[in-house]
């Protein structure tokens, strides 16, 4: 079985009559005598010594004893026939919030692209595109901190993560108002980056 499904162990496994003897001997314990003799002749071979340790350690794994990340608290609540509560309907929040985030990414690529089509760098053009820059920036990890951090189960990191998003993109349209203002501009900015 050991050489149909993996040959390269049996080949590894037996490489020296010293190395096959070496690792028969550490399977020779009380239970290995008494078991067949097609196992005793098959064991050397899924010894871990006869195998290289890079085909031993696998790249990216999760066992029990060493978990990527610990699962959150699990609590069950109502029973068997009790009713999946829905949601009221709140178009704000529903059809009318996705029509919106659509809009704005759309309206971000001729916006992105007219000034150095046009040639010409204006800076009513350039806040626009700076406002919907931070405003797209605000809707995509809003939605990040909606999807991982979910206000049932995590209410207070939920909280914190609302509230560095609120302040990030207060002080990031502050960064780009002042950009825009005293200095050059995102347009020109990119424009002498593209041309230097």
């Amino acid at each position: 079985m050991a050489s149909i499904m993996r040959p390269g162990l049996l080949r590894q496994g037996f490489a020296s009559p010293a190395a096959s003897q070496r690792v028969f001997s550490t399977f020779t314990s009380s239970t290995a005598r008494q078991s067949s003799p097609l196992i005793q002749q098959l064991r050397p071979a899924f010894a871990r010594s006869a195998v290289p340790k890079a085909t031993r350690i696998a790249a990216f794994h999760a066992t029990q004893r060493q978990q990527i990340l610990p699962p959150l608290p699990q609590k069950i609540e109502g029973g068997v026939n009790t009713a999946v509560p829905i949601p009221n309907p709140d178009y704000t929040h529903g059809s009318y919030h996705w029509s919106f985030e659509r809009l704005l990414a759309a309206g971000l690529v001729p916006l992105t692209v007219a000034p150095f089509a046009a040639g010409s760098l204006n800076p009513v053009t350039d806040s626009i595109l700076c406002a919907l820059l931070v405003l797209h920036s605000h809707i995509g990890f809003e939605a990040c901190i909606i999807d991982y951090f979910p206000k049932k189960r995590i209410p207070k990191l939920r909280a914190l993560a609302d509230w560095a998003l609120r302040i990030g993109t207060v002080a990031l349209g502050v960064a780009l108002y002042s950009f825009e203002t005293n200095d050059v501009g995102i347009t020109e900015l990119v424009a002498r980056l593209w041309h230097a």
